[in-house]
């Protein structure tokens, strides 16, 4: 479905957008050469798509998606990476998506009865990396997705808003949703990520202050915009409670059942206001916005990578997100941005040999954390 309040882009605005990005773009694709791609591999790009790769080409990294002289095996992959790392979860971790028939006891008949169904989910179609665009002929402005088997993000509004995001550091800033049936689940309620909700990190605390932090960092989240889900705000009440927190409405949040999840956010803002954080959040008062709680919750996500309550590829997507595109690229946070490029490369993951890469990441992590804070000149 389009998003009615995104324009469409245009030939120029394209043109605009591939000045950003850093590398070589080469004459864009025809009509027919467009056509002759979707034929060849059987799929269609979206409107907007279409009209990105008419304006230009852009090449010079394996990251950009040769659609004109590329090894056809290696376009291939790509675009069957999406579907390849469902199934390589559903074979591994577990995964069976909740609109599927019952899972069969063996694998081998699990992966089978999977691949039939990921036969009809729409077609992800590459645009850098593992960022993705839904192929919907004819449809624009559907959020960009980066994908990583089942740890999905939702990494812009629309393709403007993520080549802004991704190659300018700076984004619209509004909500972003998930427009297209199957994959949608993961970012709105699946085992995905979303970088606009809450971090889904594995809950750590084990003293009444570190589930007062937690508290507050969720607290934080929502006041630079990002989106929260009943069950976290629960989860973090619970621990809380467990631990020895005492306010008033703590027992009533960790109690709430399904059923009851509308009254989260309310009791949430009770428990806030009765153990004091209300009041001593940071303000928004520099030209950056919210500056002083974003770089908080960077050194949160940093203490979460290495500690291990956060996957340090999902932690530095994250960082890279709410950190160096938002906080206006800061130098400091640049060799860990450099690190999470080398992780998320097309190269390194066709490979699969990212376990290095992973640790390079938590190793930066602790050595920001090491210094001072925020780590500004």
């Amino acid at each position: 479905m389009n998003t009615p309040s995104t324009p469409r882009l245009t030939l120029d605005a394209a043109r605009a957008l591939q000045g950003m990005l850093r590398t070589e773009i080469g004459p864009g694709l025809t009509e027919r050469e467009l056509d002759a791609v979707e034929a060849r591999f059987g799929f269609t790009f979206s409107a907007d798509h279409r009209v990105f790769l008419s304006a230009g080409l852009p090449h010079g990294s394996s990251r950009w998606p040769d659609w004109r002289d590329g090894d056809p095996g290696d376009l291939a992959g790509r675009l069957a990476w999406p579907v390849e790392g469902v199934l390589f979860d559903v074979e591994h971790n577990g995964f069976w998506h909740p609109a599927w028939p019952s899972r069969p006891a063996e694998t081998s008949q699990a992966l089978r009865a999977a691949r039939t169904e990921l036969g009809s989910v729409p077609q992800l179609v590459p645009v850098y990396g593992h960022r993705y665009l839904p192929g919907t002929e004819g449809e624009h402005g559907h959020p960009v997705l980066s994908v990583y088997q089942t740890d999905i993000i939702l990494y812009g509004n629309d393709l403007t808003d993520y080549i802004h995001h991704e190659f300018a550091g700076r984004s619209s800033g509004l909500l972003a949703h998930a427009t297209v049936d199957f994959w949608s689940y993961f970012v709105e309620g699946g085992p995905g990520i979303d970088v606009t909700a809450p971090t889904p990190f594995t809950p750590y605390a084990v003293t009444a202050q570190e589930a007062v932090d937690c508290i507050r960092m969720l607290a934080l989240e929502r006041l630079i915009g990002r989106r929260h889900r009943p069950e976290q705000l629960i989860e973090a009440g619970l621990t809380a409670l467990v631990l020895g927190v005492e306010t008033e409405s703590l027992p009533l949040l960790a109690g709430l059942s399904r059923s009851e999840h509308e009254q989260a956010d309310a009791l949430f803002n009770q428990v806030l206001g009765e153990l004091g954080l209300l009041q001593d959040l940071p303000a928004d008062t520099t030209d950056l916005p919210w500056e002083a709680a974003r770089w908080e919750l960077v050194r949160w996500w940093l203490r979460l990578i290495v500690n291990g309550s956060l996957a340090s590829g999902a932690g530095a997507d994250l960082i890279t997100y709410e950190g160096w595109g938002a906080l206006a690229r800061p130098q400091q946070l640049k060799p860990l941005v450099e690190k999470t490029d080398a992780y998320n490369d097309w190269a390194a993951i066709r490979q699969g040999d990212r376990e290095h890469l992973a640790e390079q990441i938590v190793e930066e992590a602790g050595r920001l954390l090491d210094g001072p804070w925020p780590p500004l000149d």
